[in-house]
C-alpha cells in the first residue's frame, strides 16, 4: 500500500509539471509576455551577417496569432521556418536562408502576433532590431492612413489591411518588389516606420488585400506622394489617405443573361465596339455606357433558333481603342427570357416621378394604352423612357401625398428590341406623405471651385441622394426618407462628368474626396440622422481637410 502511494503521487507530480495549462481559481491572467533575452547580443549591434535564425526568449510560454498577416520584416527577409506555430513554447524562433546586407539595421515587427498560451494576452506592437553595422538607426516617420472615401472594406468584402512602405529612392524604381521598409497599421489607422537609415525614400501606403506586401497595380487602394521623402530626422503626424486605383483594362468573360449575352471587363472602358464574328447572331444590338464594366449584346434566340436544345458557339470580338480581341462562349437559351417591369419604390417621395425597371433594354412603349387610377378615377400622366438609362421608365402625373394608385400596363405595349411584355401588369403604389420625411441642407465653406458631387451614403457607403453641383455653399435635400446617412463630396477636378481614381503607373493623383466629420466624433464619417419633419442643418468647412500632395 506504501508503494501503491508513493507511485500515485509520483504521478501526480509528473502530470502536473507536464501540464501547461491555465492555474485552477485565482485571478485572471491578464499581463501580457515578456522578453527575456535572445541569441543575438544585447547590444544588438556587428550582427554576423551569415547568421540564419533570430531567437527570443520569454518569461512565459507563447504561441504566435496570425503571424502571416502580422509579421513585417524590414528591410525584407523571406523566412523559412517559425516557431512556435500553434503549441506553446518559451521561445519564438525564425529561420531564413538570405545572407543579411552589411550595415544594415533589421526591424522585425510582430504586431500583436505575440500571446500568451493560456489566456491571449497580446504583447502590443513588439518589435525587435539589430544590425549588421556598428549602429542601430532610429529614425522614424509615423501617421494616420485611411481610407479616401471612408470605406471600411475592401472591394471582397474584407476588412482593409493598410500598410505604408518607403522604398529607396532610384531613377529607376520597382514597385513590383515589396519595400525596403513596411509596417501594418493599427485599427485606428495609426503607423511607425522604425529604425530608419537617412536617405532619399519613396513612401507607399496600399490596401494590401491579398497579405503580400507588394502593391499589386490596378487592384489595390493606394496612398502616394510625388516627392521624395528626404529623411534626414524623425517625421511625425504625416497623413495618408488610399484611393480607388485605376483599373487595368482585362475582359473578364461573357455569359447569357435575358435577350442575350452580358460581355463584362475590369477597368471602366470609354467605349467599345463589339461585332459578331461568325453567322448567327444575325440581328442584333450592342448596347454599353460610357465607363461601364459591362455591355449588353441583344438578340432574339427563339427566331434564330440559337442555342434551344444544344448549346451553340457564338463569337464576338471587341475594341476599346487600345486593347482588341475575340472570344466566344458556347450559348444556351435561358429557360426564362422574359421580359418583366419592377418597380424601383413602392413608395415614391413627395415631387418625385413614379418608375419602373425592366430586365431587357426599351426602345417603344405605347402609354396611350395603359391606365393609371386613383379612388377608381382615372389619372392623367405621361411616361418616357429614361434618356441616360432605357432600361428605365419615368411616370410622371400630379401625384397627392397619401393617396394610393394603380398602374396598369397591358401586354405588348413595351417593347424591347426583339421582345415584348408578355403578360399585362399591375403595379400598386402610394405617394408617401410630406410627414413621414425629413431634409436636410448642407452649408458649405470654401466649397470645390470645380463640379462635384454631394451624396448621402447608406450603412454601405452607396449613394442614395446625390446632386452635380457647381459654385454652390448652400445644398438641401428635400422629402427624404428617415435613416441613418453619412456625406461625402467627390469633386470633378478634370470636369470630365466623371469622378477619376488614382494611377500609380503614371503618378496621377485621384481626384479630390472629402468626408464629412464632425471634430471629437470617433467614427470615420458622423452619421447625419434624418428624422420625420425635421430640417437638418450643417456646416461644413472643406479647408480643414487636407488633399494629397501635387
Amino acid at each position: 500500500m506504501k508503494q501503491f502511494f508513493l507511485w500515485l503521487f509520483a504521478s501526480l507530480v509528473l502530470v502536473s509539471c507536464a501540464r501547461v495549462g491555465s492555474p485552477v481559481g485565482g485571478k485572471k491572467d491578464s499581463i501580457p509576455p515578456k522578453m527575456l533575452s535572445s541569441n543575438i547580443d544585447t547590444t544588438r549591434v556587428n550582427v554576423p551577417r551569415d547568421i540564419k535564425e533570430l531567437r527570443i526568449y520569454f518569461d512565459e510560454y507563447i504561441t504566435l496569432k496570425d503571424i502571416s498577416k502580422n509579421l513585417i520584416i524590414s528591410p525584407p527577409i523571406q523566412y523559412t521556418k517559425i516557431i512556435p506555430s500553434s503549441s506553446g513554447n518559451k521561445y519564438l524562433q525564425i529561420q531564413w536562408k538570405d545572407t543579411l546586407l552589411a550595415n544594415t539595421t533589421y526591424n522585425f515587427n510582430f504586431g500583436n502576433s505575440v500571446v500568451d498560451l493560456n489566456e491571449s494576452n497580446a504583447l502590443p506592437y513588439f518589435n525587435f532590431a539589430f544590425s549588421t553595422g556598428e549602429k542601430i538607426d532610429d529614425l522614424y516617420i509615423s501617421g494616420t492612413i485611411a481610407d479616401a472615401l471612408g470605406n471600411q472594406k475592401n472591394s471582397e468584402g474584407k476588412e482593409k489591411n493598410l500598410v505604408v512602405g518607403l522604398y529607396q529612392a532610384k531613377d529607376s524604381m520597382n514597385y513590383r518588389q515589396k519595400p525596403y521598409y513596411i509596417t501594418k497599421a493599427d485599427e485606428d489607422g495609426y503607423f511607425e516606420l522604425n529604425y530608419l537609415t537617412p536617405g532619399k525614400y519613396k513612401i507607399v501606403g496600399f490596401d494590401d488585400e491579398n497579405g503580400n506586401s507588394i502593391y499589386d497595380f490596378g487592384k489595390e487602394s493606394i496612398a502616394f506622394q510625388r516627392e521624395d521623402v528626404n529623411l534626414e530626422q524623425n517625421i511625425s503626424g504625416l497623413k495618408m489617405k488610399v484611393y480607388p486605383s485605376k483599373k487595368i483594362f482585362k475582359y473578364k468573360e461573357m455569359t447569357p443573361s435575358p435577350g442575350g449575352l452580358v460581355m463584362t471587363f475590369e477597368g471602366n472602358p470609354a467605349n467599345v465596339i463589339i461585332k459578331r464574328v461568325g453567322e448567327k447572331p444575325a440581328n442584333y444590338k450592342v448596347s454599353h455606357k460610357s465607363r461601364s464594366d459591362s455591355a449588353r449584346i441583344w438578340f432574339d434566340a427563339t427566331t434564330e433558333n440559337i442555342g434551344a436544345t444544344v448549346s451553340e458557339n457564338l463569337r464576338f470580338s471587341y475594341d476599346t481603342g487600345s486593347k482588341q480581341d475575340t472570344v466566344s462562349i458556347f450559348y444556351k437559351k435561358p429557360a426564362k427570357d422574359e421580359m418583366a417591369l419592377t418597380m424601383v419604390d413602392s413608395k415614391p417621395a413627395i415631387e418625385s416621378d413614379f418608375k419602373l425597371s425592366s430586365n431587357y433594354i426599351i426602345n417603344k412603349i405605347q402609354p396611350e394604352n395603359w391606365k393609371l387610377v386613383a379612388d377608381s378615377i382615372a389619372q392623367t400622366f405621361t411616361a418616357n423612357i429614361n434618356e441616360l438609362d432605357s432600361t428605365k421608365l419615368i411616370i410622371k402625373s400630379n401625384f397627392v401625398p397619401g393617396k394610393k394608385y394603380q398602374l396598369t400596363v397591358p401586354k405588348n405595349t413595351v417593347t424591347s428590341y426583339y421582345n415584348k411584355l408578355g403578360e399585362s401588369i399591375r403595379f400598386d403604389f402610394e405617394i408617401t406623405k410630406p410627414e413621414d420625411l425629413g431634409s436636410f441642407t448642407a452649408h458649405l465653406i470654401n466649397p470645390p471651385a470645380h463640379k462635384f458631387w454631394i451624396q448621402l451614403l447608406d450603412d454601405k457607403n452607396e449613394p442614395t441622394y446625390q446632386k452635380y453641383i457647381s459654385n454652390q455653399s448652400e445644398i438641401k435635400f428635400v422629402n427624404l426618407k428617415p435613416g441613418s446617412y453619412k456625406l461625402r463630396i467627390l469633386v470633378d477636378n478634370n470636369d470630365n462628368g466623371f469622378w477619376d481614381s488614382s494611377d500609380f503607373s503614371t503618378e496621377t493623383l485621384a481626384e479630390d474626396a472629402y468626408l464629412f466629420k464632425k471634430e471629437g466624433d470617433k467614427e470615420v464619417m458622423t452619421k447625419i440622422n434624418v428624422r420625420q419633419m425635421w430640417e437638418i442643418n450643417e456646416n461644413w468647412d472643406l479647408n480643414k481637410e487636407e488633399q494629397p500632395k501635387n
